[in-house]
């Protein structure tokens, strides 16, 4: 692991790895790992916060481990698992075997290290340093978000079988949340807290000319202000993020344009609309959105 400074080493590191975050993000990560917090990121789909921890894995050199939240998500698919299957195998083996081991013996060979199925967070645990980025955790219900803040608050996790599994160094967490529902007080006071915005236009095509230096530098001025315009009117369902944005000059520089006219941005115009009612909203106010 490559340790990080200030927030401004912090700021250039992340720079140099595509990433271009503005002074506050940059302190903010910077104290959560100087002060080994969790980090909690709010915003709107789009606005770089599962990317923020991809790029603090890359400039740390340390593995990013993932746990992808959703409705119905418990510690099964967070922690630990048994690998069933192999353990039934294992039992029909002794059984062939003719011997018959004592109770206590068997329990203990069929609960062994070789049939656990570490999940995310027990990986992240166990190969720390590492970064584990808990990933639209406003996705999860209250009781597994209550059980996530137990686990992370004490960096351990007690398996009756083998016992407590301790990480040496504590993992480096990184949640998101697009805030489709509020998270509770509890998980906010233990976190340190950012809310990331859509970048301004400025930002947006320095984020297009480090991440895409190959596009042209009238296609990504003018592919960044029409995005822009789309956040701006408020009438899309889903305004589109950094990603759409990336997404759609990446998609015209294939095509060959070298800047956005109106039969381009038609034909490619699925890379940043993702309903069919902002698709057609957008195509008829195209030359409005073209015009200088």
């Amino acid at each position: 692991m490559i340790p990080v400074t200030s927030a401004e080493d912090m700021s250039t590191r992340l720079t140099a790895v595509g990433y271009l975050p503005d002074d506050g993000l940059a302190t903010i990560t910077y104290l959560a790992i100087a002060m080994q917090r969790p980090l909690l990121l709010e915003g709107e789909p789009g606005t770089g916060k599962t990317a923020l921890a991809e790029a603090v894995s890359e400039i740390l050199q340390i593995p990013l481990i993932r746990l992808q939240c959703y409705e119905g998500i418990d510690s099964t698919q967070a922690l630990y698992d048994w690998d069933f299957t192999r353990q039934i195998l294992h039992l029909r083996t002794v059984e062939a075997t003719g011997v018959a081991p004592g109770t206590d013996e068997l329990e203990e060979s069929l609960f062994d290290e070789r049939f656990l199925l570490a999940r995310p967070i027990l990986r992240a645990l166990r190969e720390a340093p590492a970064v584990l980025l808990v990933d639209e955790i406003d996705r999860a219900d209250d009781e597994f978000e209550a059980f996530l803040l137990e686990v992370l608050s004490a960096n351990q996790v007690t398996i009756p079988e083998l016992g407590t599994i301790t990480a040496t160094t504590p993992p480096i967490v990184i949640l998101t949340s697009n805030r489709t529902r509020e998270l509770h007080d509890a998980l906010k006071r233990r976190c340190l807290y950012h809310w990331i915005e859509h970048p301004g236009l400025a930002r947006e095509i320095q984020i297009l000319r480090s991440r895409l230096p190959e596009v042209s530098v009238a296609l990504a001025e003018q592919v960044a202000s029409v995005v822009q315009q789309l956040r701006l009117n408020g009438e899309m369902r889903k305004p589109p993020g950094v990603a759409e944005t990336l997404d759609w000059a990446k998609a015209l520089h294939h095509l060959g344009s070298r800047e956005l006219d109106h039969e381009s941005a038609a034909a490619t115009i699925g890379a940043v609309c993702k309903y069919r009612e902002d698709t057609e909203r957008v195509r008829a106010a195209l030359d409005t959105l073209l015009t200088p």
